[in-house]
């Protein structure tokens, strides 16, 4: 499978998973949108240093736009790219965090955790050390 069916399938099991598994609908909420924006100018900062210093190449065959192991620098914009880096990367990184975030309103919904507490896990330190 080439990257971008990889992201269009990862983005379609990502939606599955948050309106239809888990039910948390995170999608919906106007507060994911403005945080996840936040999210995307970082990555593609990020990206396009990567990327466009030539740190990480992609191979043009996997990939919307051609490849960036050529002579010349990848397109800023265009050619299947923004900010140097493929578009696949946007949705490969929507998958990560929202998956995260799904998981993470999942698990608070079934009990973990509920009061959080700072420092190590009281029980597993005191099976380590012996004491009771």
């Amino acid at each position: 499978m080439t990257y971008t069916e990889l992201t269009l399938l990862g983005v379609l099991i990502v939606v599955t998973l948050d309106l239809y598994v888990f039910r948390t609908k995170i999608l919906k909420r106007k507060v994911f949108w403005a945080s996840y924006s936040i999210v995307i100018f970082f990555q593609l900062v990020t990206n396009g240093i990567l990327t466009g210093f030539g740190i990480v190449e992609y191979n043009g065959d996997a990939i919307i736009g051609s490849s960036t192991a050529q002579e010349s620098p990848p397109a800023f914009i265009g050619d299947g790219r923004l900010v140097f880096a493929p578009i696949e990367d946007l949705l490969f990184g929507f998958c990560l965090v929202t998956l995260t975030l799904i998981i993470w309103v999942w698990l608070g919904r079934i009990g973990v955790q509920r009061e959080p507490r700072s420092g190590p896990p009281r029980k597993s330190l005191e099976r380590l050390l012996g004491t009771n």
